[in-house]
């Protein structure tokens, strides 16, 4: 019941108050009718197109009663930002390290087409309660597995351009614990770098039934080993001693 003038703006206001780590759906809806009560002309009721019609409303008298505007909007939770101690992934420049990384996902809700997963029994832990489901899956890349999604965020574009080639991320095991409705990741990491650096990164992890979580992680590179030692003999006092070397780039 807002009356609008030419060319106002109107503000909508909507309030997300999530009880669940889960998706929630809903369709905003803007039903626009003429201040005088009259109706929109059109040529021939027959000539309009059926995605037309889901946004008009028709009158008895066959005129347009009013415009539907419908904007989809989904909720996604973000868990509550903790003071968490960063994952650190330390590596000598020129050195390759390999780390798995567990990250805690609480709260999250199972799909509901979700069905149990096995795998080769050489390799699951016996040992685990009844209620802790593992499952083994590898991926590559901006990672999507059966239910969660991943990715390292950087400060800024500038920085991901020089880690993003520097660091690979995957996805090896996930346990499902279904009294806590805690989800275990365990992710391995690779770092490569080429030089001594100092770097913060952002997991993000998302779940595909919704719920979103971050966890802080820090690259450190420290000082390569020496290449190589230079000596350069005196060949007596006020003369000039020459040595020469090569230096290849590794870089274009």
């Amino acid at each position: 019941g807002k009356l609008l003038a030419p060319k106002e703006e109107l503000d909508i206001t909507v309030l997300f108050m999530p009880d669940t780590m889960k998706m929630y759906e809903i369709l905003v809806v803007i039903h626009v009718m003429r201040e005088n009560g009259e109706n929109w002309p059109y040529e021939d009721s027959a000539e309009l197109n059926k995605d037309l019609r889901r946004r008009v409303t028709v009158a008895e008298n066959g005129g347009i009663q009013g415009i539907l505007w419908i904007y989809p909007v989904h909720g996604i939770p973000e868990a509550p930002r903790q003071k968490l101690v960063p994952d650190v992934i330390r590596c000598q420049a020129r050195q390759r390290v390999e780390r798995r990384v567990e990250v805690l996902l609480p709260g999250v809700v199972p799909a509901t087409n979700a069905t149990p997963v096995t795998r080769n029994s050489a390799v699951v832990n016996t040992n685990k309660p009844a209620n802790i489901q593992e499952i083994v899956q590898v991926t590559d890349g901006f990672s999507t597995t059966r239910e969660f999604l991943y990715e390292l965020q950087y400060q800024s574009n500038e920085i991901k351009s020089q880690l993003e080639a520097l660091i690979g991320m995957h996805l090896m095991e996930r346990e499902w614990d279904t009294e806590s409705r805690i989800v275990t990741l365990i992710f391995n990491v690779v770092f490569t770098p080429n030089k001594p650096m100092r770097n913060e990164a952002t997991l993000i992890v998302q779940c595909t039934t919704g719920g979103i979580w971050k966890f802080p992680m820090l690259f450190i590179a420290t000082e390569p080993e020496v290449d190589d030692v230079i000596n350069i003999e005196a060949v007596g006092l006020n003369k000039e001693s020459v040595v020469g070397f090569k230096l290849t780039s590794q870089t274009r």
